[in-house]
């Protein structure tokens, strides 16, 4: 009997230790998620192989750095550059205001008509980048020669002394001396206003008592403006012959 006893125990634990991984798989299961798993996407299995890498954009550095310069020059300055290069070309010119200014300076303020001389003359070339001041002697029996001496002033490379002779044509006999004021366009080195400036074709202008005459030398513009009848429009025929020394000789 008591055999038996033990064998039943033995059976019983063997059973129960082979039911109990069945036990341990067994879990709840709710419907409704049971019948939307179908409806679910399968997950992705990994095979190994790489996630896709981001795709990468080209961009012109030369573009991007263009703009971004000129984004940070406007932020910079408050203007845009185009407005700057403008301004940097108004810059190397002189304005009327300082002109008559000059003129007034040589003339005398409020000389009548000068004003209106200089207004004309910038009206119908332009604003030059240079001009002279200075004092003139002349003496003329239908042929005359004019010996002068100046400062020259230049809106980018400053001042420098010079000297001019010539001839000049006109109607009257006689001499004086006087004062001479210069517009000079076109003078981008002050060497080369060392040279001689014929007649050129251009307007003459009388104003006043002003007389303003028009010489030429490749690209550079002289115009002279003289004050007093002596000084007569007939002056247009002739040259200026400009050194960096007094000379006495004016051919």
């Amino acid at each position: 009997m008591r055999s038996i006893v033990k064998g039943l125990v033995g059976l019983f634990t063997m059973l129960s230790l082979g039911l109990t991984p069945v036990l341990a798989q067994v879990r709840s299961v709710d419907p409704n998620t049971a019948i939307d798993a179908d409806l679910a996407p399968l997950p992705q299995q990994d095979n190994g192989a790489p996630p896709p890498a981001e795709q990468n954009v080209t961009v012109d550095s030369n573009v991007y750095n263009e703009q971004t310069n000129t984004q940070a020059a406007v932020t910079a300055n408050g203007t845009d550059p185009a407005a700057q290069a403008a301004a940097a070309d108004e810059s190397t010119v002189y304005q009327q205001d300082d002109l008559i200014g000059a003129a007034e300076g040589v003339f005398g303020k409020g000389a009548e008509g000068l004003a209106g001389l200089i207004e004309k003359i910038l009206a119908d070339q332009g604003k030059p980048n240079a001009y002279i001041a200075g004092r003139e002697a002349s003496g003329a029996f239908v042929v005359g020669l004019r010996y002068g001496s100046g400062t020259l002033f230049h809106k980018v490379e400053g001042q420098r002394q010079v000297y001019w002779t010539g001839p000049s044509v006109g109607f009257d006999v006689g001499g004086n001396a006087a004062k001479s004021f210069v517009l000079v366009y076109n003078l981008y080195d002050t060497q080369d206003i060392f040279k001689r400036f014929p007649a050129g074709e251009g307007a003459a202008y009388l104003v006043g008592g002003f007389t303003a005459s028009y010489l030429r030398r490749g690209d550079t513009v002289l115009i002279p403006i003289r004050l007093g009848v002596g000084y007569r429009l007939g002056a247009n025929i002739g040259y200026m012959k400009f050194t960096e020394k007094s000379n006495w000789l004016p051919f």
